[in-house]
């Protein structure tokens, strides 16, 4: 691992319950890190997440959900509603963790790290083109473009894809990647 990868496992993390951990908890697993909320229009995309993570758990994926409030305050206050929509209405099963920042002075640092080490997500130009017929103009690379982009990183750590808001769980784009880094090396 290069030093900037030790240094992402090594950030302090928060789940959504008050436990810490670490990516190094995930150590040898494919991971997708996924910023999320829970009053956007691309919410009903906890389904196919929580479908995906059941279909490949086994086979060494986590997803890690970070809920944030960055864009247009779409998410709740507090962990424990986070945690409770979920379950309740997509019947969430992966690790959520603590509602974070993932843009701006306050940026988290696992996020100031992954957008750095992938400062472009695939498909950024279609979702900005989406998202400039709605009026919106969103942050140039390397900053998240919005809810529910997916940051992908490999058994070994490193940030190995980063997928635009729009890419569903089932995109093919994404499950190419996915699978590709889950036939890698264990």
């Amino acid at each position: 691992m290069s030093e900037n990868n030790i240094e992402l496992a090594d950030i302090a993390l928060m789940r959504a319950d008050g436990s810490a951990t670490s990516l190094k908890a995930y150590r040898g697993k494919v991971v997708m890190i996924v910023n999320v909320a829970s009053k956007c229009g691309l919410t009903p995309q906890y389904e196919g997440l929580e479908q995906l993570y059941r279909d490949r758990r086994d086979a060494g994926l986590e997803v890690l959900a970070f809920p944030t409030g960055n864009f247009r305050e779409q998410e709740f206050d507090t962990d424990a509603e986070i945690a409770q929509f979920c379950s309740v209405n997509y019947g969430v099963t992966f690790p959520l963790f603590s509602r974070i920042s993932v843009a701006g002075p306050d940026q988290h640092p696992l996020y100031a790290g992954i957008t750095q080490a992938y400062p472009e997500a695939n498909a950024a130009g279609e979702f900005r083109e989406m998202m400039s017929k709605h009026g919106l103009s969103l942050a140039a690379a390397p900053g998240v473009l919005w809810n529910f982009e997916k940051f992908l990183i490999s058994r070994q750590g490193e940030v190995a894809g980063r997928f635009a808001p729009h890419i569903g769980a089932q995109d093919p784009r994404l499950l190419k990647a996915i699978d590709a880094e889950l036939a890698g090396a264990k």
